[in-house]
C-alpha cells in the first residue's frame, strides 16, 4: 500500500516552531491532496491544514490560521507544515493523509483514503 511518512515532531516550548514533513513518493500532487490531522489524547482527530491537487488551494482550522502554513515540493513530492507560536494546546500526534482531489477549494474534511502513521508534538508550557 502506499505510504506517507511524517517526520519533524519533538518537543518544544511554548511559543517556539516546528516544521513537519510529509513524504509521500508514491503520490501525484498533480492528482492528489495532502492533509494535515491531529489528534489529542481523549480527544478526537482534527483536520487543521490541506492542500489541495496541484497547490491551488489551502485550508486551515480556525485553530491553527496565522501560526502554521502549509506548503510543498513536488520535485520531492513532499508536504511541510511550519507551526510557528505553539502553544500547549497544539500537543498532539500530527498525521498526513492523502486523497484523491481532496481539500476542495480548502474545505478541511476527515475522509482521506491514505494515511501515515503520525509524529508526537509537544509543547511545553
Amino acid at each position: 500500500e502506499a505510504q506517507l511518512v511524517e517526520s519533524g515532531g519533538g518537543l518544544v516550548q511554548a511559543g517556539g516552531s516546528l516544521r513537519l514533513s510529509c513524504a509521500a513518493p508514491e503520490f501525484d500532487f498533480g492528482d492528489y491532496a495532502i492533509g494535515w490531522f491531529r489528534q489529542a489524547p481523549g480527544k478526537e482527530r482534527e483536520a487543521i491544514s490541506c492542500i489541495s491537487a496541484g497547490g491551488t488551494s489551502t485550508g486551515y482550522a480556525d485553530s491553527v490560521k496565522d501560526r502554521f502554513t502549509i506548503s510543498s515540493d513536488n520535485a520531492k513530492r513532499t508536504v511541510y507544515l511550519q507551526m510557528n507560536s505553539l502553544r500547549p494546546e497544539d500537543t498532539a500526534v500530527y498525521t498526513c493523509a492523502a486523497e484523491i482531489w481532496g481539500c476542495p477549494g480548502g474545505r478541511l474534511l476527515l475522509e482521506y483514503d491514505y494515511w501515515g502513521q503520525g509524529t508526537q508534538v509537544t509543547v511545553s508550557s
